[in-house]
């Protein structure tokens, strides 16, 4: 299992930030930010999953479009796999007929080419002996994170999240953990609105990171395109004993 970063910002910018999403071999998005748009019509085409965390623009944006554009080239529907609150979110803000088409009765009822796949936290999605594990997230709308499990170990990904002890809980179990990427969308001065909109900062997320009991190599993703480097110097005077790094866009993981 192979998984590309395909954006990692928590903003936009020029062509160095993306927002959210990362390619799993050929066929699977994690989240559909506007990192997936930089992805060729053909490698749009050959997605058939998507796996949204929660409902926020920066992690759909490109789901609309990359439906769009691969409309008239697939035999199947590409399936949506999301909290059943994200997929009422989208039904109702996003595939409603006034923002965009709904693509889950396009062409037709019995032919469309959106599924919707609710899932539910704890659950394990098989695709073709590849696992997904859906687990806890704390965001001010409801959401998740996963873990993907491949034959080399697995890779955590946080999603939008802020203090989540049941998380930890979850991760200290799985038993071959290589990578974790997790969020960090503000500095620390700005720990208060860290907490109202449920994000980390690097002092929260210290405190976090106090829960894991194995070692994984760690990388940080969602800062914020104009504090990038005051975070990043929080983060490595606060947290040097877990050394992380920061996720790049283009950056390759394979389990």
């Amino acid at each position: 299992m192979k998984l590309r970063v395909l954006g990692c910002s928590g903003g936009i910018g020029g062509r160095t930030f993306r927002t959210t999403s990362m390619l799993v071999d050929e066929d699977v998005l994690i989240d559909a930010g506007t990192g997936a748009a930089d992805l060729s019509l053909s490698a749009l085409s050959r997605i058939d999953h998507v796996f949204l965390t929660h409902s926020h623009l920066d992690h759909i944006s490109s789901l609309p479009l990359i439906l769009d554009a691969v409309f008239s080239r697939r035999k199947q529907a590409l399936t949506v796999y999301a909290l059943s609150e994200t997929i009422a979110a989208l039904k109702k803000h996003i595939f409603n007929w006034e923002i965009w088409p709904d693509f889950s009765i396009l062409p037709n009822a019995k032919t469309p080419t959106l599924r919707y796949q609710p899932i539910t936290l704890g659950e394990v999605i098989n695709l073709d002996g590849r696992e997904v594990h859906v687990l806890p997230a704390k965001h001010v709308v409801p959401a998740v994170g996963y873990e993907l499990r491949g034959a080399g170990g697995s890779l955590v990904f946080t999603g939008d999240t802020c203090v989540n002890p049941q998380f930890w809980e979850l991760v200290n179990r799985i038993p071959s953990l290589r990578y974790l990427i997790i969020e960090t969308a503000f500095s620390n001065q700005d720990r208060a609105l860290a907490l109202e909109s449920k994000h980390l900062c690097p002092s929260l997320l210290a405190e976090e990171l106090k829960n894991l009991k194995s070692n994984p190599a760690i990388f940080i993703t969602h800062l914020k395109p104009g504090e990038i480097d005051l975070t990043m110097q929080e983060i490595d005077t606060l947290l040097m004993q877990w050394s992380p790094k920061m996720l790049q866009n283009r950056q390759i993981f394979v389990l």
